[in-house]
């Protein structure tokens, strides 16, 4: 835990959000009590737009070069790990269709060593693999908190709305918040079983299963979905299936970066809000009908 914190530590540096030109739109969503949020370009500002799309021209050199700060050996040369890379991911999501899942999820711990045993120079260890994986995800991937982050947790803390994640995410994406804010998730408010990761699942966005999932788990709280908002950057992934659901939604539009309003329209039904900061949210929610 420690090292890829300190990992982390060494590959952050401040992002500021980019202005999305759209105008927020705002009002009271009455009997909210549970808040459910995505991770990347919500949460945290994500240098490549999400988890894992590098926008990097050379790969294979950014590849070879985390490979070598992480101790490990590559016997092929740099020309063509990124393919390799590439190519393991189409495998795993080709076995989970063909499983019936229908918008695949990776376990990105199990790419890379589909990827290292190629060479066949022998395996690292599972710590060695997981300090690779974060320092390649940190390298083309930085991320910093959005503005205003830290604050509306301790303020949705302290009307007691209960808080969740669907986010598209791996193992690492819950240390930003012990790297960034200094606490694990569970005291920032969140809990565990209103998070529903995509790695875990092996389920990603849209997929409307993980939506369904949260929803099940809501209930078992007494939580019906319109008393639920999600909050999130893109409508195909995020508001769509949402609405679906029965959540109420919120669509954050505070990073051009990360904004995916793809073929649709924020004047869509399936929109109750627009947000271009964090805190703009708590406009949003009635403090007085918080989750006991």
């Amino acid at each position: 835990m420690s090292g890829f914190l300190e990992i982390m530590a060494a590959q952050s540096s401040q992002l500021d959000p980019v202005p999305t030109g759209l105008a927020p739109r705002l009002k009271k969503l009455d009997g909210i009590k549970a808040v459910v949020f995505d991770i990347y370009g919500t949460l945290f500002i994500s240098g490549s737009g999400d988890i894992s799309l590098a926008g990097v021209q050379d790969l294979d050199s950014v590849m070879l070069e985390v490979l070598v700060a992480s101790g490990i050996t590559w016997t092929q040369g740099a020309t063509g790990i990124s393919q390799q890379f590439l190519e393991e991911i189409k495998a795993s999501h080709a076995g989970s269709r063909a499983l019936g899942i229908d918008f695949p999820e990776v376990e990105i711990r199990e790419i890379w060593k589909g990827l290292l045993q190629c060479q066949g120079d022998g395996m690292p260890s599972d710590g060695a693999i997981e300090a690779l994986a974060v320092r390649y995800e940190t390298t083309v991937n930085p991320v910093w908190p959005m503005p205003g982050l830290e604050a509306l947790l301790v303020e949705l803390r302290a009307r007691r709305m209960k808080l969740g994640i669907i986010s598209n995410a791996q193992f690492y994406t819950p240390l930003l918040f012990r790297h960034f804010l200094g606490r694990q998730l569970s005291s920032l408010g969140f809990d565990d079983e209103l998070c529903v990761w995509s790695y875990r699942e092996g389920i990603g966005k849209p997929s409307q299963r993980l939506f369904d999932i949260s929803v099940a788990r809501l209930a078992s709280y007494g939580l019906s979905p319109c008393e639920v908002l999600y909050v999130g950057n893109d409508m195909r992934n995020d508001m769509v299936p949402a609405a679906a659901a029965g959540m109420r939604t919120a669509l954050f539009a505070g990073d051009a970066r990360s904004l995916r309003l793809r073929e649709h329209s924020v004047d869509a039904l399936l929109v109750d809000v627009v947000l271009t900061r964090l805190d703009q949210l708590l406009q949003c929610i009635d403090d007085s009908t918080s989750a006991s």
